[in-house]
């Protein structure tokens, strides 16, 4: 068992409050607080799964539904010795029965639906008592805010009901005394009030005798008595009887509940154990997510890793994250440096994390991290001497450092800070020498911080024992915090010195009083500095390019695929185009053959020549076009030499505009409506004028009639105005390509379309006749109009 005065000087117990603030509930917060490092395997191995399984939990979820969980342990006791509950106290039940039916309906949704292992959550959600019918049992009887309900017993709603007439009548009748002629005269207001239970009325003193009855209290002038009339005592009385037996069958309703709950108390007690241990797992979890902790291996070899580890307790986007690794092959670490610069940190951070792990609390460092089991934590860090003993602050660290040498062993962590500090340096110095040689020598774990120079050198004659030193900036003048494994910190006296401003000669003065051996050893430390820079600045250049190398090699990888895949795609899409028209014009060909077979057959009847024509062009249209071919049309037609004032169609806004003037040897400057642009000549195409079209047109009669114009025109769906206009048109060029007759096909739906047409056919004097459709033909949805 880790010793109270260790958990208390690395101050363990605050992280203990800020763990209490991510519970949530009062049972919760109690495990909380009971929560001490365990020295068992086992058990540090089954906390740690059980906060990592959290961990999952919430970040898959997000949250976990733990609320309405209330210590009913005592009213379960209370139960049991023969006491009534109060109508609050079964709610808190029946809050705390619903939470664990949530809790694990949650926890199998989870272990069905997800990946990863929740074995230990679900265990313990599994091994929760199902109280259901107790649940709704009280939820029939008591509402959330603890009044019993109407609902309760139908002897409980009856009396309400006779209560709620009786209360009624009163006050109707007090009303009435309200409302009358006097009443603006003798009452003190218009109101109902009560008084001792009973309904009275506020009468001026002065008139007191008038209403008669029972006065039951006054103002504090005395100048309004509250009365109850006579007319109303006996009805008050009715009321007060109805009351009493209502809170009889209410008690007698609690004390039936509270038989209930005696006969499952037991495992109403295991079901708030569970869900205090639910709690606090997530506690724990939750305080992992906020703090940006991992969970750390557990390992019995004495070794400590921690990966860019924080201290706990201050603040994660102000403390410096620095790597500590010691117990294989060294077993103590020796921190030298400046005051203020991080080393009693450095030993809080190391015993905290520690403390953590053995608790099963994640640890502010990243994945990977190890730390060590150990059966015994002993600090002795800061000043704290006892005024009270009247001891001085080297016989106060003494007396804690004499404890720790009695009880320690090598399954031991010590932290000793600035050791042998507060007496005569040279005393000290060979004090702590003596005393890190009795604790290494003992095989326990041991990290010190010092300020005696003598110590520098220590772990350069033990093997074991490695030197360490938090950094200092000379050029700011300030401490940057880092722990420096391997490199003893120097002195920077002479270097402050000199860039405060102190005379030159005066340094040279000092610096001669200090021995050679003194100088060598900080020459020394300075190269091993420097060296170590270097390293650091070559290390991070390695591992930015090496990590651009990495993403890059992924980025070309990803593309690559795309690449493939696509084209995989686009090669696939092509095939069963390709397949498709094919598929299509085969079988337009045998339509378009099986009709000019059937019109072979018909020869003696006679053949329209539309007909034949109509069949030419369909034969022609199903052959498959060739892209190729149409994209060396569309690039010859791009390579047409414009000119000033021609036509042309933009292709990527698929809009019409007029050539303004040739701006650049690539680019024209285009009227598109109001608009005027700059665009590139690859994206404009020449359109020929309309009336350039129209010539055409007439003097190629045949080519149109075979090239575009149909023998039936589709009005359905067009609004009525657009049809007409579309049908005038058509009739231009069903006759300018020598149609005799064409099919209109207007639908039946209203008639309002048909009529229209047809009144536009009676008119027009190229309409030689017009008649409905046959029934082959489509019947009353077209017109079949023949052409002069």
């Amino acid at each position: 068992m880790i010793a109270a005065k260790a958990l208390k000087t690395l101050e363990y117990p605050k992280i203990i409050e800020q763990l209490k603030t991510y519970t949530t509930s009062s049972v919760g917060k109690s495990m909380i607080e009971e929560l001490t490092p365990s020295t068992s395997l086992e058990q540090v191995q089954k906390w740690t799964d059980e906060t990592d399984e959290a961990l999952s939990v919430l970040r898959v979820k997000g949250n976990v539904p733990l609320g309405g969980l209330f210590d009913v342990r005592p009213h379960a006791k209370r139960a049991q010795i023969g006491g009534v509950l109060s109508a609050m106290e079964l709610m808190e039940i029946a809050s705390t029965i619903r939470a664990s039916k949530i809790i694990r309906r949650f926890m199998e949704e989870v272990n069905e639906s997800e990946d990863f292992p929740v074995v230990n959550l679900y265990d313990y959600t599994e091994s929760l008592p199902v109280l259901t019918e107790l649940e709704h049992e009280i939820n029939h009887c008591i509402d959330e805010n603890g009044v019993v309900l109407d609902s309760a017993s139908q002897t409980l709603r009856s009396i309400r009901s006779q209560l709620r007439t009786a209360v009624q009548r009163i006050r109707e009748k007090l009303e009435s005394y309200t409302r009358g002629q006097n009443a603006a005269k003798m009452l003190s207001d218009s109101i109902v009030t009560i008084r001792n239970d009973r309904y009275v009325i506020p009468v001026k003193s002065e008139y007191r005798s008038h209403y008669g009855g029972i006065v039951h209290d006054q103002s504090s002038s005395g100048q309004t008595l509250f009365i109850e009339p006579n007319a109303v005592v006996q009805l008050n009385n009715d009321a007060r009887a109805l009351r009493v037996k209502e809170q009889e069958e209410i008690e007698r309703i609690l004390k039936e509940l509270t038989l209930q709950v005696e006969a499952i108390a037991p495992d109403l007690f295991h079901l708030v154990k569970t869900m205090a241990k639910l709690d606090a797992i997530f506690a724990k979890a939750k305080y992992g997510t906020a703090e940006a902790c991992t969970r750390p291996e557990i390992n019995t070899d004495g070794r400590i890793r921690l990966i860019k580890a924080r201290h706990p307790l201050l603040s994660k986007d102000e403390a410096v994250a620095n790597t500590i690794e010691f117990g294989d092959p060294h077993t103590a670490v020796v921190i030298t440096g400046p005051n203020t610069g991080g080393k009693t940190v450095t030993l809080k951070t190391v015993g905290l994390c520690t403390l953590m792990a053995q608790s099963g609390i994640p640890i502010p460092a990243l994945d990977g991290s190890e730390v060590a089991l150990f059966e015994s934590v002993y600090a002795d860090i800061g000043d704290e001497q006892s005024i009270e003993q009247s001891l001085s602050t080297f016989s106060s660290h003494m007396v804690n450092i004499v404890d720790i040498l009695k009880k320690f062993d090598e399954h031991s962590l010590v932290l000793f800070d600035e050791l042998g500090a507060g007496t005569d340096p040279q005393e000290g110095a060979a004090l702590a020498i003596s005393i890190l040689d009795e604790v290494h020598g003992r095989g326990a774990r041991v990290m010190a911080t010092t300020h005696y120079p003598e110590l520098k050198a220590y772990g350069y004659n033990r093997p074991g024992v490695i030197n360490a030193s938090v950094e200092f900036d000379v050029e700011t003048l300030s401490p940057t915090y880092k722990l420096l494994l391997g490199v003893p910190g120097r002195s920077n006296a002479f270097e402050i010195s000199k860039r405060l401003g102190l005379p030159g000669h005066i340094i040279s003065h000092a610096e001669s009083f200090t021995g050679t051996d003194r100088s060598e050893v900080d020459t020394m430390i300075a190269s091993l500095e420097e060296s170590r820079k270097q390293a650091e600045q070559d290390a991070m250049e390695t591992a930015r390019v090496l990590e651009e190398s990495e993403q890059l090699k992924k980025e070309l990888a990803e593309r690559l695929a795309a690449y493939d895949q696509k084209k995989e795609q686009l090669e696939q899409k092509a095939k069963d185009k390709a397949k498709k028209i094919v598929e299509d014009a085969r079988r337009e060909s045998e339509s378009v053959i099986a009709e000019l077979r059937q019109l072979q057959k018909q020869a003696a009847v006679g053949v329209k020549e539309h007909e034949l024509i109509d069949a030419r062009k369909r034969l022609k249209d199903a052959l498959p076009s060739n892209p190729v071919l149409k994209k060396e049309k569309q690039k010859k037609q791009r390579a047409q030499n414009l000119q000033v004032g021609d036509e042309v169609k933009v292709l990527s806004f698929g809009q019409k505009g007029v050539l303004l003037e040739k701006v650049s040897k690539s680019e024209w400057a285009v009227q598109i409506g109001v608009l005027k642009m700059k665009l590139p000549e690859s994206d404009l195409e020449f359109v020929k004028p309309e009336k350039e079209k129209q010539m055409v047109s007439v003097n190629n009669v045949a080519g149109r009639s075979a090239g575009g114009v149909k023998l039936e025109l589709d009005l359905r769906g067009e609004r009525y105005e657009d049809a007409l206009i579309r049908t005038e048109k058509y009739l231009d060029d069903a006759v300018l390509a020598n149609y005799p007759r064409v099919n209109i096909i207007h639908g039946k739906g209203t008639g309002a379309l048909r009529q229209g047409i047809q009144s536009l056919l009676k008119k027009d004097r190229r309409v030689k006749s017009y008649r409905f459709g046959e029934a082959g033909e489509g019947g009353y949805g077209v017109t079949v109009v023949e052409l002069k």
